[in-house]
Order: C-alpha cells, then sequence, then structure tokens
C-alpha cells in the first residue's frame, strides 16, 4: 500500500510540474526576435558567395535552399 501511495505522489508530482507552463516569449515582445543581430550571418552578399564557393568545392547543390544539380546544368 506504502508503494502505491508513494508511487502515486510521484506521477502527481511530475504531472504538477507540466501545469503550470506558460510561452516564456509575449506575443508583445516576439519583434525582437527579428532583431537583424539574431541572424546567421551579417552581409547576405557574403552569404550567398560563400555558399556558391561550398557548392563549387562539393561538386554538388543542396542542404541549403538552392535547387539543381552538381553537374553545372542548372
Amino acid at each position: 500500500m506504502n508503494k502505491h501511495l508513494l508511487r502515486a505522489a510521484a506521477v502527481l508530482l511530475l504531472l504538477s510540474g507540466c501545469a503550470g507552463m506558460e510561452p516564456w516569449v509575449k506575443p508583445y515582445e516576439r519583434d525582437k526576435l527579428a532583431d537583424p543581430i539574431m541572424a546567421f550571418g551579417r552581409h547576405p552578399v557574403a552569404l550567398q558567395h560563400v555558399a556558391h564557393v561550398q557548392d563549387s568545392r562539393e561538386a554538388a547543390k543542396g542542404a541549403n535552399g538552392s535547387g539543381g544539380g552538381g553537374c553545372g546544368c542548372n
């Protein structure tokens, strides 16, 4: 009986931890997430150049949003 009581208390304790979750970012704070400093790179043209160089070196395209194959026939 004591084991069942402890098990039930542990389950209730674990479930009560999820009851009061609220989003950490309020809707009126989401504009701060669109700050340019949060971008992966600061210069989009330089990022395109690096992606082009990597595609040329790897002889394949993909996984970065560009289409086509590595044969150069796009």
